[in-house]
C-alpha cells in the first residue's frame, strides 16, 4: 500500500482514476448479460488484466470491480450468498493489480431497487447489503471508497451511511450521474445539483461528483461548472470528482459505442480539472488509452 493515506493524498491535488470496467470487458468477448462481478471468482485473470493496463496507463488508484456486487443486484444473477467472497476476490485483485504505489478504491452502485414508498425495499434492509459488501471490500485491503453512478437521494444516503459505519477513517466518495434535462442536470429520479449537493455535503464524504451520465463532452463540461459552483456554496473544502463516458453513446447495430478519441477525451478532462476537479476518471467506454492520454496531459501540466 501507499506510505501516504488516501485521505492525505487527496490534499495534495490531482488524483487519476481508472476507466470503464464493463466496456473493456465487452471487448474482450465478455458476453452483454453476464455478471461482470462474479468474474473476481471465475475469470480473476481478465479483470486483473484490464486493471494492470489503467495502472500503467497513469491511473493513480483503480477501482474494483465490485459495481454491482450488492446482494441485491447480485440476486438477479442468483448470487446473493456470494457478495462477501465476490467482494473480497475484487478487493485483493485491485490490490495486487495496483501495486505497492496505488490505492485501491471499493466499487459500490445502486441496488436496482427502489426504497419505500416508490418501491418495496426497506432502508434498514439496504443499508445492511451495503454494510456487508463494504466490510467485505475492507477485508480485501482497499485504501477507501466510491458510491458512484446513483440517481436517488434515498439510496445514496443509506450507501453512504453504511459505507461510514464501518470505513473508519478510509475516504468515501460520492458520486451521482446526471442527464441533461432542458437547461438543467437532473438524474434518472429527477433530482438536480442543487438538491444532491446539499443533502450529500452534509454526509461527511470526502469528495462528491458526478460519473456515467447520456451527454456530450461539452455538456460533461457545462455539468463540472455548475457542480464545482454548487459545491463551493455549500462547502469549499469539499473536492469534487469527475468520471465522464467517453462521450454521449451512438447505438449501432443494438449495441452503445463510444467514438470519442483519447485525445479528445484528455482535452475535456483538462477544461474540468482547470474548473476546479481534482479526481478525474472514466466512465463507460473510457480505456486505458483513455486514462493514458490524460494522464499525459493533465500530469504533465501540473
Amino acid at each position: 500500500m501507499p506510505t501516504v493515506n488516501l485521505k492525505e493524498r487527496i490534499k495534495q491535488g490531482l488524483l487519476l482514476l481508472d476507466g470503464g470496467m464493463g466496456t473493456e470487458l465487452i471487448a474482450r468477448g465478455v458476453e452483454i448479460g453476464t455478471c461482470n462481478d462474479e468474474l473476481n471468482i471465475e475469470s480473476p485473470d481478465i479483470i486483473s488484466e484490464i486493471q494492470i493496463a489503467y495502472s500503467q496507463a497513469g491511473s493513480d488508484a483503480v477501482i474494483t470491480n465490485t459495481f454491482g456486487a450488492n446482494r441485491y443486484a447480485l440476486a438477479r444473477h442468483g448470487l446473493a450468498e456470494e457478495a462477501v467472497k465476490i467482494n473480497e476476490a475484487g478487493a485483493r485483485i485491485a490490490r495486487k493489480a495496483a501495486g505497492e504505489q496505488k490505492y485501491v478504491l471499493g466499487d459500490i452502485g445502486p441496488s436496482g431497487d427502489f426504497l419505500e414508498p416508490l418501491g418495496t425495499r426497506k432502508p434498514d434492509e439496504l443499508r445492511k447489503a451495503f454494510t456487508e459488501q463494504a466490510e467485505a471490500l475492507l477485508a480485501g485491503g482497499v485504501d477507501g471508497f466510491i458510491i458512484e453512478t446513483m440517481t436517488a437521494l434515498d439510496e445514496i444516503a443509506v450507501a453512504v451511511e453504511a459505507v461510514k459505519s464501518v470505513s473508519g477513517d478510509l475516504p468515501v466518495f460520492a458520486s451521482m450521474s446526471y442527464d441533461k434535462a432542458g437547461d438543467a442536470f437532473r438524474t434518472m429520479m429527477g433530482v438536480d445539483i442543487e438538491a444532491a449537493v446539499s443533502k450529500i455535503a452534509t454526509l461527511g464524504v470526502d469528495a462528491i461528483g458526478f460519473n456515467c451520465g447520456t451527454i456530450s463532452l461539452d455538456e460533461y463540461v457545462e455539468l463540472a461548472e455548475n457542480l464545482v459552483a454548487t459545491v463551493k456554496r455549500f462547502n469549499a473544502d469539499l473536492p469534487v470528482s469527475a468520471e465522464p463516458n467517453a462521450g454521449k453513446p451512438e447505438l449501432i447495430d443494438g449495441r452503445a459505442t463510444y467514438k470519442v478519441t483519447p485525445e479528445d477525451f484528455a482535452a475535456t478532462a483538462e477544461k474540468i480539472h482547470a474548473i476546479g476537479v481534482n479526481i478525474l476518471g472514466g466512465c463507460c467506454g473510457t480505456t486505458p488509452a483513455h486514462i493514458k492520454a490524460m494522464a499525459r496531459r493533465l500530469k504533465n501540466a501540473d
